[in-house]
């Protein structure tokens, strides 16, 4: 059996179910190493090969959450700050949510792979996320993933109902912009051109009026179209003008690379930073600066 051609589907249900980049692509090889001692048991007349893959991809999700909490973003643990000028101290024992670097594997990127929707399912517990994830994302029928759960359909239909109640009333994201959306790499391409000319009032220009820009491993988060334009004053200020960027993509939403200039020549990779936009404004920037989460995408790290 040939359980290559699957990878890329079963990395991107590993990371909805975990958050994580680093560890799905670990539980991605831990399934298929299974599958692979596995293969004399797999039987085709009870399941489909992709089923039957599923089934040991959720056991080795489920496993490896149990005793866990969410992986979440900033502005899921606490009030937005109000001082532009506040210390910029990571908080490195919160396991906090990753993006998912879309050129280095050729998968369908959906709404779904957002990161404003991974974050919601982070909410839910494990069952109602394998759940969720299964019926509604991969659209397998509620046999399959009772099947693939080891429960009833009725018990598959309840998780679903919960799971859905759960995120709406936690605001789920499902009104933004489809990835690729082409006025929002309009929008986020000005964007890198006033970024790289630290041109702070062109900036705010582009943002909606309740922006929310999020740094981590930094646990605070800001929230406003002045706020956000305080705290990139005081960035120039430190690090000085002429950055440079490079345009990419993550969880399907635009994206830019961002290079610091070093006092003795050259850029210096900074910050990843995932963009959504809405109403040709950026309504949320999140900037991921933990070299682990930058070295995932391979970029150079010098310019």
């Amino acid at each position: 059996m040939e359980y290559e051609p699957y990878r890329g589907e079963l990395l991107t249900y590993c990371y909805r179910m975990l958050g994580s980049f680093h560890e799905a692509e670990d539980l991605v090889q831990e399934t298929l190493l299974r599958a692979w001692k596995a293969r004399d048991r797999y039987d085709p007349e009870r399941a489909s090969v992709r089923t039957w893959l599923y089934r040991i991809a959720t056991n080795v999700c489920l496993t490896a959450l149990e005793g866990r909490g969410r992986r979440p973003l900033p502005s899921g643990l606490g009030a937005p700050s109000d001082d532009p000028e506040a210390p910029l101290a990571p908080a490195l024992d919160v396991p906090w949510l990753e993006p998912f670097p879309d050129a280095r594997f050729d998968v369908d990127v959906r709404a779904d792979l957002r990161l404003a929707w991974v974050a919601a399912v982070q909410c839910l517990p494990a069952r109602q996320r394998a759940v969720l994830v299964l019926r509604e994302v991969l659209e397998f029928s509620a046999a399959e993933v009772a099947g693939q759960l080891g429960t009833s359909v009725a018990a598959v239909n309840s998780a679903l109902q919960r799971a859905r109640a759960a995120l709406a009333a936690a605001g789920d994201p499902g009104e933004l912009p489809e990835p690729g959306d082409s006025g929002a790499r309009a929008t986020v391409r000005k964007y890198l051109q006033a970024f790289e000319a630290a041109d702070v009032p062109a900036l705010v220009r582009l943002l909606a009026d309740d922006v929310v820009l999020e740094m981590p491993p930094v646990a605070l988060w800001y929230r406003g179209s002045r706020a956000y334009g305080l705290f990139m004053d005081r960035v120039f200020r430190m690090r000085g003008p002429g950055w440079r960027t490079r345009e990419l993509t993550a969880n399907g939403q635009p994206a830019l690379a961002a290079y610091a200039p070093r006092p003795g020549g050259g850029h210096q990779l900074h910050t990843v930073q995932v963009f959504t936009v809405a109403g040709g404004r950026v309504a949320h920037n999140v900037v991921f600066a933990d070299p682990s989460v930058l070295g995932a995408f391979c970029l150079p790290s010098e310019i």
